[in-house]
């Protein structure tokens, strides 16, 4: 699985699901927006729409540019030009490592586990689609 840091959420995703990693080229906003709908991009030819992850699960803006702030092309399986704005990468992890965590259920129908690694950091995995499908996520306008 891939580890990525979002604001103050560890996240996991599987290989297959995460996609392309790219450092963030310049983001064209899109006026009448959410907060958390950065814009789009053209990552070699092809537009991407991109959602700050942490701003989308109410925590901090991600800053851009910043050297650790990447950009998850994800979708790709799906037909799906999106790509989720992250603070850091954080490498492979093996799930091997992690213990599940059962103290709470994640009301957020895209967090499919919650797990708890060696220095007791909650990690939570990503259904991509399952995200990507969501009617919130779907939604970027404001009424």
């Amino acid at each position: 699985m891939l580890g990525i840091r979002a604001g103050y959420e560890h996240w996991l995703l599987s290989l297959p699901e995460s996609g392309e990693i790219v450092a963030p080229p310049a983001l064209v906003p899109v006026p009448l927006t959410h907060e958390w709908y950065r814009g789009l991009v053209n990552v070699r030819g092809v537009l991407y729409s991109v959602v700050d992850l942490s701003r989308f699960h109410d925590g901090p803006t991600i800053t851009s540019p910043a050297p650790a702030v990447r950009l998850l092309l994800v979708g790709a399986r799906q037909g799906v030009h999106s790509a989720i704005l992250v603070s850091r990468v954080l490498g492979l992890r093996n799930e091997e490592d992690f213990e599940p965590d059962t103290e709470m259920d994640d009301p957020r129908p895209w967090v499919i586990a919650r797990f708890r690694d060696t220095q007791d950091n909650l990690w939570l995995r990503l259904d991509v689609s399952q995200l990507l499908s969501n009617s919130i996520f779907l939604d970027v306008g404001v009424n």
